[in-house]
């Protein structure tokens, strides 16, 4: 290797000063200097391939190695299928050499893969067109197992078993599956597409587009998938559900996926339950000061019914727990109704519901009141019988927190009364409304000063929210660095909408006009929409203005 200071001030001419600044930087919060470099400006992208070339003294690929590439003898190679979720190709692998192309030779993943071959190694530097050139290729590399029909064969199963146990398979979709983890995803999801499997990861709510699989390789990885969860690899015409229980680098990982028929072949979706990331704690929520003290006064009551409402991945579940978590002690006895039970509760009592035995909510819930809690917790209110049964429990001593599926918080009086349950054991039995989303947090490392700060201050009327709650807005926008993977947002946290049913409260009529005269009481009391709520935080600099409209506006 070159001396890599030399090489940026004599090839890339490189000051001095932005050198040290991103040696500094390094030195504080890791990472690898020429991407701190780019993140700077002070490296363009286009030259990593130079600086790889330069730095590790190899050669950049020429584009008649690339225009000739075929991956036709390497589709069966376990190194081969290892190395494709990485943008490393393996070109020629036999006794006496190994050929890889590399867009980032500098892999720590690549170079491990690399490190106990015994072959001569060439190794060549892609540029990025070389390497979207050399993507189509692999892609476009299929045979007939991809064209097999819904209904398959017993030879067509056995070899489809055959090939979900082969190591190239296995190999794959570990790699994917260790990658997703790195990133931090919550889910994976392999989807065909034009002819392609695409490959996409949710990260911080978001799907981010990871890779794209041979074709060839559809069938061996869903069939993989399908055995280890337990699913029936021959149905391919109705949707499936299953779990996997497994280790990957060392990390106990539960998997719940979910397989549906697509017009061309099956979405499969993977969601991963890691339960020793979670910290269900109220700084980790990220609430506001005001509201966080509104709900720990809440938890102290004995009696009384919670709810919180949003979508599905708002982040109902997770705030849930944390409340339970709060009040779990030696003296308080908790079950919980969940639809499935994803993380364990230590010292809590949870139950999975089995609506096709007949033991849903309603069933449930009429069991858990006989076994006398202290507090209960239903996954979701979604009938009437369960609505009655959770408002009486709390009406006789119990504290019950759930769900209802609603944009904001005074609509849940609305959708509890679609239900059937009586308006006097809503105005008696509820105790707060929680509308809840989730926004993406800026990345600390790298956020900057946002350049359309004054036109968004004006358009949204943040001066008045600023000094009702005497601050300076801070408004800044994402840019990208190793630590958040270039998205310049790390992390999530609540956006709140929150109603205490106070007497005023209870004193509207719960007819089609409540929702509007109670948020219209909720403006003359100083309480925040969903909206400000999420606008406050970006004033604080912790979320964007454009995150918050996409979630809350």
């Amino acid at each position: 290797m070159n001396d890599v200071q030399s090489i940026l001030t004599q090839s890339f001419s490189i000051n001095s000063a932005d050198i040290e600044k991103s040696q500094s930087f390094q030195k504080k919060y890791g990472g690898r200097l020429e991407h701190i470099l780019v993140n700077m400006g002070a490296l363009s992208e286009d030259a990593l391939p130079q600086f790889y070339a330069e730095f590790l003294q190899l050669a950049q690929a020429d584009d008649d190695i690339v225009a000739g590439a075929s991956f036709d003898a390497m589709q069966d190679n376990s190194l081969y299928q290892a190395l494709l979720p990485l943008n490393w190709f393996l070109l020629q692998h036999d006794d006496q050499q190994c050929t890889i192309l590399a867009k980032d030779p500098l892999s720590a993943e690549g170079n491990q893969l690399i490190s106990q071959l015994q072959q001569r190694l060439h190794l060549f530097v892609l540029t990025e067109p070389q390497l979207q050139q050399l993507k189509q290729k692999s892609v476009r590399q299929s045979d007939n197992l991809s064209e097999l029909g819904d209904e398959l064969s017993d030879l067509e199963e056995d070899r489809l078993r055959e090939l979900a146990d082969e190591a190239p398979t296995v190999n794959l979709l570990n790699s994917l599956i260790a990658r997703a983890l790195k990133s931090g995803a919550s889910d994976m999801h392999l989807e065909p597409s034009a002819g392609r499997y695409r490959v996409r990861f949710r990260i911080d709510g978001v799907l981010q587009e990871a890779d794209f699989l041979a074709p060839r390789m559809r069938l061996p990885i869903a069939s993989r998938i399908k055995i280890l969860s337990g699913m029936d690899i021959a149905e391919k015409r109705r949707p499936q559900d299953g779990k996997i229980a497994m280790k990957i680098a060392n990390e106990e990982l539960d998997i719940r996926v979910s397989a549906l028929p697509l017009h061309e072949g099956e979405s499969i979706v993977m969601r991963f339950l890691r339960q020793d990331s979670i910290n269900y704690s109220m700084e980790v929520l990220g609430l506001s000061a005001d509201i966080e003290q509104y709900i720990l006064q809440d938890l102290k009551k004995t009696a009384g019914v919670i709810l919180l409402t949003g979508p599905t991945g708002s982040g109902k579940t997770t705030s849930l727990y944390t409340f339970l978590n709060a009040i779990n002690q030696p003296e308080v006895k908790i079950i919980t109704l969940e639809d499935p039970v994803e993380y364990q509760l230590e010292g809590v009592n949870q139950v999975q519901v089995q609506p096709s035995i007949g033991f849903d909510f309603s069933a449930g819930l009429r069991s858990i009141v006989r076994q006398d809690p202290d507090v209960i917790m239903v996954g979701e209110i979604r009938d009437n019988e369960t609505a009655q049964i959770a408002m009486q429990s709390a009406l006789t001593g119990h504290l019950v927190f759930s769900t209802v599926h609603t944009n904001d918080a005074p609509s849940a009086y609305t959708r509890l009364l679609d239900l059937g349950a009586q308006e006097y054991l809503l105005n008696a039995a509820i105790v707060s409304i929680i509308a809840q989303r989730l926004a993406r947090k800026l990345c600390p490392h790298c956020k900057q000063p946002a350049e359309n700060a004054a036109e968004l201050i004006q358009n949204y009327q943040l001066e008045q929210l600023a000094s009702r709650y005497q601050l300076t807005p801070q408004l800044y926008q994402p840019k990208g660095c190793d630590h958040c993977a270039h998205t310049g947002y790390k992390g999530r946290m609540a956006v709140v909408e929150y109603l205490r049913c106070d007497d005023d409260i209870k004193a509207l009529p719960k007819d089609e006009n409540f929702p509007q005269k109670a948020r219209e009481l909720g403006r003359a009391q100083g309480n925040r929409t969903l909206l400000q709520d999420g606008l406050l935080k970006a004033i604080q600099g912790l979320t964007t203005v454009e995150e918050v409209i996409r979630v809350a506006g």
